[in-house]
């Protein structure tokens, strides 16, 4: 299995760019961040210019077009930029150390702009540089560089993404991360499930189980390149823990009956799920140090998809002790719960943003699924999207995009979808055949 560069020597090098004496702008981070306000309504994209990454040796041509159209493809999927058609350019930027023509870039109504190049080194590493401008400001905002090898190009377009994104914005990026979800293969009667992963955008996707046997949930560590999941083989249910980085995987445990969605704690030490016993389930939580197992929730009801709170001091979960599924909280290390659901329909499937702002979930009712949010008190109920069946959300780092995966129906099969928590901006997102239960990475590190 291939290792991947952490950021930190992805980025090996980097430095900010000086000043460049031929244009009013002062050093890369002198500036700071536009923090253009995100509305959750209607909201105008922002006009942004993205040249052509010049090559610095001929042969690094193709790698800079390749970087300029991921940064693009980014951009354009968040909502909130809106890339300019390169046809439209009146200025061509050959030399991207140089002020750019603020004027010919004002023309066409481009708001930012962002120059780059890619060079080769003598030694084989890809170096990649790039400056981001304010056109009306006439001023450089960030400048970064980075070496690598050539084969992490991708990564470095996530990264630079990112830091328009932030720069421009003032929240987070999520471009440099990863999702874990479940490949579907074959008949629907006997699909094959296989555990996949994929850069964000849908690139660069591996398998990381054959197929063998069932699988179904995986969860990201909100802390490592770990994953969580079930899996249905000889016996009962087992619950593995899966390194992204190395590809060793370990046994949680073997519990009898049934188990179901088990999540990590944030701090990535604890393991928390529900365990069926008889006919009703409760929720456990694991100390992954110790295997020792808590009980959280001694109820007759059916307590299931527990999810924590970013800080680590709550959690949300489904149960339908009020008679039908709906969303309960209560303190980590168990006791009260407070139902904070009261829709028409049913909730379940919830998950904690990793803002702490929101609770995603799935509502069923009319025949629809619908995906939604709701403030952690269940005040503010938005549904994003609705249709025949949609299910399974989870939020982007930044928790400003929630992906989940919808059923059509008929002999179909699943696929992935991500939808702004506004609700705009519903996208398809690429897989090799069908997909499901999908699990944002953090960003990564």
């Amino acid at each position: 299995m291939p290792f991947r560069l952490s950021r930190r020597q992805i980025i090996s090098g980097m430095a900010a760019l000086g000043t460049i004496t031929a244009a009013p702008v002062r050093s890369a981070f002198a500036q700071a961040p536009k923090r253009i306000p995100i509305p959750e309504g209607e909201f105008v994209p922002l006009p942004i210019a993205i040249p052509n990454f010049v090559a610095g040796t001929p042969g690094d041509a193709e790698v800079g077009v390749g970087v300029t159209q991921v940064i693009t493809n980014n951009l354009k999927r968040s909502g909130l930029f809106a890339p300019i058609d390169q046809a439209a350019f009146i200025e061509r930027i050959v030399d991207s150390d140089k002020a750019p023509q603020f004027q010919s870039w004002k023309q066409i109504g481009a708001q930012f702009l962002v120059t780059g190049r890619m060079t080769r080194q003598g030694d084989g590493r890809l170096k990649a540089e790039f400056r981001l401008w304010d056109v009306n400001q006439q001023q450089q905002l960030a400048g970064q560089q980075f070496q690598t090898s050539p084969e992490y190009w991708r990564r470095i377009a996530h990264i630079i993404s990112d830091q328009v994104y932030e720069r421009t914005t003032g929240e987070k990026g999520y471009f440099d991360s990863r999702v874990v979800f479940v490949d579907e293969t074959g008949a629907k009667e006997r699909r094959v499930k296989r555990l996949a992963l994929m850069d964000q955008d849908g690139a660069n996707v591996r398998y990381l189980t054959k197929g063998s046997d069932l699988v179904l949930t995986p969860r990201f560590s909100p802390s490592t390149q770990e994953i969580t999941y079930m899996e249905f083989g000889q016996g009962d249910p087992r619950v593995y823990l899966f390194n992204v980085e190395t590809g060793q995987r370990e046994i949680v445990g073997n519990f009898p009956g049934m188990s179901f969605s088990p999540r990590f704690s944030p701090d990535g030490q604890r393991i928390i799920m529900s365990l069926q016993q008889g006919g009703n389930s409760n929720l456990f939580v694991m100390d992954l140090r110790s295997k020792s197992t808590t009980r959280l929730t001694d109820t007759p009801a059916i307590d299931t998809s527990p999810s924590y709170s970013p800080d680590g001091a709550r959690i949300c979960f489904e149960s339908d002790r009020g008679g039908k599924p709906q969303i309960y909280v209560m303190p980590a290390t168990g006791g009260g719960a407070q139902r904070i659901s009261f829709g028409e329909g049913s909730y379940s499937t919830p998950v904690w943003s990793p803002r702490g702002d929101y609770i995603a979930f799935t509502k069923q009712g009319g025949g629809q699924f619908a995906i939604g949010i709701m403030k952690t008190d269940g005040s503010g109920e938005r549904i994003l999207t609705s249709g025949f069946h949609n299910e399974g959300p989870t939020f982007a780092p930044n928790g400003r995009v929630v992906m989940f995966f919808r059923e059509p129906g008929g002999s179909g099969g699943p696929s992935l979808y991500t939808v702004d928590i506004s609700g705009r901006n519903e996208l398809r997102v690429p897989t090799p055949g069908f997909a499901s239960d999908p699990a944002w990475s953090p960003l990564l590190s």
